[in-house]
């Protein structure tokens, strides 16, 4: 059973950047495409980035293009979230899940995920 814990989350204030960390374990995690989600209170859980198991491609939501990068480690069995610029609206729970398939569309449905960190941006 693949296990997944987040952190790096915290309060932050508008322009700064965090790091988030997601911690894989109890699977080959070379074989799965990662992703990142996140969930703003009264909101649906949207689509953030992902990156594949194959080659590393990634893709992100236009929302947060060009201030999020996910990058990961296959010998740490890490994937990480790197923000920058953050903005108000980018407060919410921050999620990471794997899925087998080498397809990053946000569409893609996920198989395991962990349990969230928070991430609060102020002015």
């Amino acid at each position: 059973q693949v296990q997944l814990v987040e952190s790096g989350g915290g309060l932050v204030q508008a322009g700064g950047s965090l790091r988030l960390s997601c911690a894989a374990s109890g699977g080959t995690f070379s074989r799965y495409s990662m992703g990142w989600f996140r969930q703003a209170p009264g909101k649906e859980r949207e689509f953030v980035a992902a990156i594949s198991w194959s080659r590393g491609r990634t893709y992100y939501a236009d929302s947060v293009k060009g201030r999020f990068t996910i990058s990961r480690d296959n010998a740490k069995n890490t994937v990480y979230l790197q923000m920058n610029n953050l903005k108000l609206e980018d407060t919410a729970v921050y999620y990471c899940a794997s899925q087998w398939s080498a397809s990053i569309a946000p569409d893609q449905s996920y198989d395991h995920w962990g349990q969230g960190t928070q991430v609060t941006v102020s002015s």
